[in-house]
This record gives structure tokens, sequence and C-alpha cells, in this order.
């Protein structure tokens, strides 16, 4: 009976020398597999041209590389790229190229699926699979990389986990793949320039503040008000508003870095003088930012983009309270890939 080989990937710098060792070999010969498989994003052994022929039969017996294949790439009109990402076990999630004028921005998923029910969410009907392994997550950004460098001629600038999944209910890989991300070793990316969107999930936001992580953090709020935004996210009901503002002070006396809310505006949902009032009374414990998304709708007709007079309502009263405010035009929405449409629609 053939056992099942392990992945490489899943072995840290030290035990890939301890494995050259056991097998009589020296210990730097990890080293430079463990170069090949994140700094050079190798997708097999016999690429690995420094090392003999004999030590790369001897990898591809013992391990293999689970690396993800880009199944199907967009563009659309405006110049976004979203990516059908196959993984290993025949699953897939998605990944979008955002590109503007100085910055191209990789948004990245972390889950197959999703385990929260937001409601004007594409994701979320599907039902959370799996959570992504750190190489998955990492490998996405490779391959955006590679296609900013390709299509723009320049190197990917940010990263933000706001694709499939919610981030922190994958923390541990999610951190590990951040970890290659920015380690030298990897893509040596700046961790400020990598930002994660979270729904709010008090416990785990407590977590990354005492982790001391170095990353940005974002919250998809939608209203700062319980009954409207447990109607529109209903696991509100069990990590109330109260709850997530308690994490996010404990957040912000931790790391003093300012909060992003990710705010989308809805008709007849979120758009009267009474949720702005709301949303400044909650943004006022921290330095904050709010971004006021455009929606995309997902072909239902529950949620609908709400009118300009009710976006400038909520632009000019933040502006007046001192809360710096940005109004986000949706990209590639003719291919699904804006905010809240990515659900494999192949």
């Amino acid at each position: 009976m053939e056992t099942k080989k392990k992945d490489i990937r899943a072995l840290t710098k030290e035990q890939l020398r301890r494995f050259f060792v056991d097998q009589g070999d020296k210990a730097f010969r990890g080293n430079q597999v463990y170069e090949w498989l994140w700094q050079k994003s190798a997708h097999s052994f016999d690429v690995m041209t420094n090392l003999s022929k004999e030590t790369r039969r001897l990898l591809e017996g013992n391990f293999v590389i689970n690396h993800i294949h880009v199944d199907q790439m967009q563009r659309s009109k405006d110049g976004t790229i979203k990516n059908a990402v196959r993984l290993h076990d025949g699953l897939v999630v998605e990944s979008v190229l955002i590109p503007t004028a100085n910055r191209t921005t990789a948004c990245v998923s972390s889950q197959v699926g999703c385990s929260l029910d937001c409601k004007f969410c594409a994701t979320a009907r599907l039902k959370r699979m799996r959570n992504l392994n750190p190489d998955e997550i990492y490998d996405q950004v490779v391959a955006i990389d590679n296609e900013s460098r390709l299509y723009f001629d320049r190197p990917l600038s940010n990263i933000v986990f706001m694709g499939m999944g919610e981030p922190l209910m994958n923390y541990n890989n999610v951190l590990k793949a951040i970890d290659k991300i920015t380690s030298p070793a990897g893509l040596g990316m700046s961790p400020k320039r990598i930002t994660v969107s979270t729904s709010g999930v008090p416990k785990m936001i407590k977590k990354i503040a005492d982790d001391g992580v170095k990353f940005k953090l974002a919250v998809s709020l939608h209203s700062a008000i319980d009954e409207i935004r447990t109607s529109i996210m209903p696991f509100n009901a069990t990590f109330t508003l109260l709850d997530l503002r308690e994490a996010l002070q404990y957040w912000y006396n931790k790391t003093k870095s300012r909060i992003t809310y990710e705010y989308v505006v809805w008709e007849g949902i979120n758009d009267t003088k009474r949720d702005v009032d709301a949303l400044v009374d909650f943004c006022k414990f921290a330095p904050s930012k709010v971004n006021l998304i455009e929606y995309n709708p997902i072909d239902d007709g529950q949620f609908q983009q709400a009118t300009k007079g009710a976006l400038d309502q909520y632009v000019s009263t933040l502006e007046e309270n001192g809360i710096v405010v940005t109004v986000r035009r949706s990209r590639g929405k003719d291919i699904d890939a804006a905010c809240g449409q990515l659900a494999n629609k192949h």
C-alpha cells in the first residue's frame, strides 16, 4: 500500500535540514531546498538545478509540492484581473489583482467558502469547505505578483485579505502565510503593506493584538446599530457591536494602529441620519478611517446601492467629526471580481 507523500512546504527549514542529515547528507542542503520552495516558488523538484539528480529523486520519493494552478484568468475592462485558483484537491478559490496608477493590490482568499453568513456576500452562499494552508495563500500572492510584473511592469505593492473566507477563522495559517510573505527568505514584503479584513471576531482581534502583529486591520462593519447589523450579518447576534468595540479598543491600546472600517451603504437598510450618527459614535474611541464601498449586486433585490445623497451625507458627517473617509469605487464588476462577488461563477 502506497503511503501518502507529505507536502514538503509543511516543513520548517529546520525540519528540512534534519531530513537531509538523517539521509546522511549535509544540513545546508535543506537551506537550498527551502530557498527553491519559498523565494523561487518552485513548482517541481526538477527545477532545483543546484541539487544532484539523486537528491531530486530522493525528494520526489518522499514529498510532493501541492502547488496551486490558475485555472482561469479573466481581465476586466478596468484592468482588474481575477484568478480562479485550483487547489491540489480540486477545490477552487478566487483571488484578484487590482491595479491603480501607482500600486497593484492582491486581494487573496483564506478559506474555501466561508463559515459566516453575511446576506449581501456571494461567498457566504458557499458553505465553508476548508481552511487554506499557508502555502496556498502564499501561492495566490506569488501568482498575482507575477501578473503584476507581466501586465503592469511592476511588482505587487499591497495585499488585502478580503477574498473568500474570514481570515481570523483561519488565523494560524494566515499568520504563517504572512510570515513567509514578509520574510527575507520569502517575498520580503513589508507587513505594513498587508491588511487583514475581518467581519469582527472579538476574541481573535484581541489575540492578534497580543501577538504583536505588524499588519493592518480592517473591519467589515456596515452598521453600527445592533439590530440592523444582525439582520444583514446574523453572526452579530453572537459577536455583538459592544464586544467588537471592546476588542477594537483593546487592539488600539496595544498597537496604537488606526482602525479601518469597510462600510457599504444600502438603500432602505443603513442610509438614514440615524445610521450615520451611530457610525460616528462607534468610531470615536480610536483614530479610524472609513472606506465607503460601492455595492455590487449579487442577483437579488434586497440589497441595492444607496443614492448619491445618502453617501454624501455619510461623507460630510464623518468629515465634520474629524473621521477620515474615502469612497471606494468598485473594480472588476464586469467579471464578478468586486467586493462580495467572489463565488466561483465559471
